[in-house]
Order: C-alpha cells, then structure tokens, then sequence
C-alpha cells in the first residue's frame, strides 16, 4: 500500500513537471502561475496522499479494525470523500494529457452511462452496500474483503465528484443550478444512514460488542459517534461545495458580461 501511494506521488511529480516545461515552451512569455499545472493543485494532490497515508497506515485503521466502529467510520469518510476530491483537484487536462484520450474512449463506451447521474447512484449504492451488517462484518473479519471494501468507497468518491471537478471535460456537463442539485442529493442520499446511526438505540454491527471497549465508549455510542462524524463531515462539505460553486458561478457569469461588452464593442467597431 505504501508503495503504491509513493508510486502515485513519483507519476504525478513526474508528469507535473513534465506539464509545467510544455506550458512554458508553448507560451515563453507567461511567467507565474501556468494555467492548469499551479503549485495549488500539487499541494492538493499531495494533501490527498497524505489522506490516504492518515486513513490507511495511521491508528485509525488499527483503531477502527479492533475497537471502535466510530474510527472506522472516520477511515472510510477520509477515503470515500475528503482524499478523492483532494485528488482529483490536483489533476487538470493539462496534467492528464497523456491519457486524455483514453478517458474519451471509455466515456463513448459507456453511452448513457457516461452521465453524472451514475457518480450518485455508484456513491450511494456502495456505501449502502458495505454498511450492511453482515456484509460489514465479513469485511472486518476478511483481510481481501476489507481491501475490496476500501477500494469501493475510494471508488465511489472518484464517481460522484468527477462530474463535479472534471479534470477531464465531459461531454455531459453539470451546469448552473444542477451542480447544487448534484452534490445536494449526493450528500442528503446518504444522511439517512447517518441520521440511523446517530439516533440509533440497538447495536447494527454486533462485532463491536465483542471488543475491547476504550475511551468509555459503549458500543451503542460508539456507533452514535460513528453517526455524528459521518453527518458532520457531510454537512461541513456540502456548506464548503455549495459556497465554492456559487463563487464559480459568480465569476462565470462576470466572465460572460466581459464577453458580451466585447463582442458590443467589436460588432460597433
């Protein structure tokens, strides 16, 4: 696992370099920040690895394998949500160009599947999947399994916040109103499982009654704390999507004022 994520970090520098000398030898007189390969986009790729790192090699995984359902709840928010939008933040056309057009291929062999609607639908559907008890368990128990289940949740969160970020244009994009409508029924699709787990009264995973109980937590609260992270994680990147897309919205239609006065101006010319 470690290797892999070291591995990653050694194609991104490569390629981000790589970016940066092709920006500059197409345009020798831009200095400073190079459209699409900003030293922004490197430090949020690299706070994703760092994510991953945290979920996968700290004692959280430890922690919520052995003890607690609330750590492991934590794990799978940082690698269903907070590590995929970190890196694919990090990513742009630029950076990506080498596989840009294998990107478009898979997207024209997925026909009606290629549309965002698919991100909520694998985002919310993995998720239910992996909470219910018995297969949640198996994947505690069962060291393949347990990869399996991390893979799914990092898969999904790539889903459902690629129509969103889109280092690669799509050919069905979000537009307007619809990106809020988007991440607000990605992240209200999974508030009832949330809101479960927080008001819940009987223990869902009857492994955690057959643990060690630390930090005096039973296992009831432990599975409300559980409850809580997930809803507060939720919420926090919903107010955070929600106030980044109105500025990109703002700053868009500024965009498209500026144009227009132009085109005014040329056709008076």
């Amino acid at each position: 696992m470690l290797l892999a994520i070291g591995g990653y970090a050694a194609i991104y520098g490569w390629r981000f370099r790589a970016a940066r000398r092709e920006q500059r030898a197409r345009l020798p007189s831009q200095s400073g920040r190079i459209r699409g390969v900003s030293w922004g986009r490197a430090l949020a790729f690299g706070a994703g690895l760092l994510t991953l790192l945290i979920a996968l090699a700290s004692p959280i995984d430890a922690l919520g394998e052995d003890y607690l359902f609330s750590m492991h709840m934590t794990q799978h928010v940082l690698l269903g949500d907070i590590a995929p939008v970190l890196l694919l933040l990090g990513l742009s056309r630029v950076i990506m160009r080498p596989a840009t057009r294998r990107l478009a291929a898979v997207e024209r062999l997925m026909g009606p599947f290629a549309h965002p609607a698919t991100g909520i639908v694998l985002w919310l559907g993995l998720i239910y999947l992996w909470h219910v008890p018995t297969l949640y368990v198996a994947a505690i128990e069962s060291p393949a399994l347990h990869a399996l289940e991390h893979f799914s949740f990092f898969a999904a969160g790539i889903a459902v916040w690629w129509p969103l970020i889109q280092p690669v244009p799509m050919r069905r994009k979000l537009t307007g109103l619809w990106t809020f409508a988007y991440i607000g029924a990605a992240k209200a699709g999974l508030a009832a499982l949330g809101l479960y787990l927080v008001w819940s009264t009987t223990v869902a995973y009857g492994y955690y009654e057959t643990v060690p109980r630390v930090w005096g937590l039973s296992a009831i609260e432990d599975q409300n704390v559980g409850g809580a992270i997930m809803m507060v994680e939720q919420s926090l990147v919903l107010v955070v999507a929600f106030v980044v897309l109105f500025g990109r919205m703002l700053r868009q239609a500024e965009d498209d004022d500026v144009r227009g006065e132009r085109l005014e101006e040329v056709a008076a010319a």
